[in-house]
């Protein structure tokens, strides 16, 4: 299995390799709030994907404040992209990771890696690492120097001083990299990895040795005994099924996907927990959790309706809204409108609105040629929604 960037570095922080702080977020606000903590002069926000250059796919974005954190993050989450010529699925950009940059006086190259076809266990390094290390090597075959290693008491040995000289003549440095050759050996035994790939590994300024990115492929056939490895799978293998949840964030709505057959939106976490109580209380189902956040567009919250209505799972849509002073009842009825106009699809739909604009809200529906059903209550909503599924299925 191959590991996200972040999952990657997170193992290597604790076998005393140093990487950039950071974090990972999931949506564009939450890489904001994350730059803020981190209070850094410049950052980088990389795309978490399973590619070897993410450069080239612009999936690596830079910025210099929080601000600019944001913007890259909303540029990048949810984004797809096309790998390998279409030879492989595409991908989708579902994490960003939010990190201080670092300014490098010179870059290097380190990998340690199984060998399968000998049964060996190498280390590789070069003195010039970066993009296009591999076409580079080709082109140069002594441009990597590598060394076999042995396993002795559980731990992988070798001479990592030789290899460390070959890369850097500078006796200080030499000796920082005899140790992270060291820590990358013991991270690769303790972790049952078959390859640990840094690139860059960046000399800064004042000589400090940096992996500022980090691939980690570890055994599958290990995870009996990796119980930690096997919950990053599990993780991974949903954030890749489950694109719904990633795409309603990057329009303003926290979407969750169930297994009912009544599609719901609502604005507000609370409100929407006592909405889903009420629908399983008179004996439906919601087909999904949707929180309409109060910096939704109407555009924005057309998108989340599209996805009830493209749903083959929703019978009947039920709208429980209260508009406040941030989020009116007139512009998640705009949302609708436009929706229905992308969607013409037929379903039932029942409405209770109440504050701000909520009358006004009704005329827009009617006014776009929306037909609901209009509720005066919570419950008399949850009820005529329940109705029409049980009515839909006889």
């Amino acid at each position: 299995m191959l590991l996200h960037e972040f999952q990657a570095k997170e193992i290597l922080k604790n076998f005393g390799i140093n990487c950039p702080i950071g974090q990972v977020a999931a949506s564009p606000t939450e890489a904001e709030k994350v730059a803020e903590r981190l209070g850094c002069q410049r950052y980088a926000v990389k795309g978490q994907l399973l590619v070897s250059d993410r450069l080239e796919h612009d999936a690596i974005g830079y910025a210099s404040s929080a601000g600019g954190v944001l913007e890259q993050a909303s540029r990048l989450i949810g984004k797809t992209l096309d790998v390998a010529g279409g030879r492989l699925p595409e991908q989708v950009v579902h994490q960003v990771l939010v990190e201080e940059f670092i300014e490098a006086a010179r870059e290097l190259y380190v990998a340690i890696a199984l060998d399968r076809a000998r049964g060996k266990v190498v280390l590789l390094a070069s003195g010039q690492g970066g993009s296009g290390i591999e076409a580079r090597a080709a082109a140069d075959p002594d441009l990597i120097k590598s060394c076999d290693l042995r396993l002795e008491e559980k731990r992988a040995v070798g001479d990592f001083k030789s290899i460390a000289e070959a890369v850097s003549p500078d006796p200080k440095l030499v000796m920082s990299l005899e140790d992270l050759f060291r820590n990358l050996a013991a991270a690769l035994v303790a972790s049952d990895a078959t390859l640990i790939d840094i690139n860059p590994l960046v000399i800064t300024k004042d000589a400090q040795l940096v992996a500022v990115d980090a691939k980690m492929t570890v055994d599958d056939n290990a995870f009996h005994r990796r119980p930690e490895l096997a919950a990053l799978k599990q993780k991974n293998e949903r954030l890749e099924q489950d694109k719904n949840e990633l795409e309603a964030q990057r329009y303003q709505i926290n979407f969750l996907g169930l297994d009912g057959d009544i599609g719901v939106a609502v604005n507000g976490a609370g409100l929407a927990l006592a909405t889903h109580d009420m629908i399983v209380d008179l004996g439906g189902a919601p087909s999904n959790f949707m929180d309409i956040r109060t910096t939704a567009s109407s555009l924005d919250i057309a998108h989340g309706f599209e996805m009830l209505l493209e749903s083959d799972k929703t019978e009947a849509i039920l709208i429980n809204v209260h508009g406040g002073g941030m989020q009116r009842c007139d512009t998640i009825a705009e949302g609708l409108g436009i929706a229905l106009r992308r969607v013409p699809k037929k379903l039932p739909i029942v409405i209770r609105m109440a504050g701000n604009n909520a009358d006004f809200a009704r005329t827009v529906l009617r006014n776009n040629g929306v037909e609901f059903i209009d509720a005066q209550t919570m419950y008399e909503a949850a009820e005529l929604a329940v109705q029409q599924t049980v009515r839909e299925a006889a």
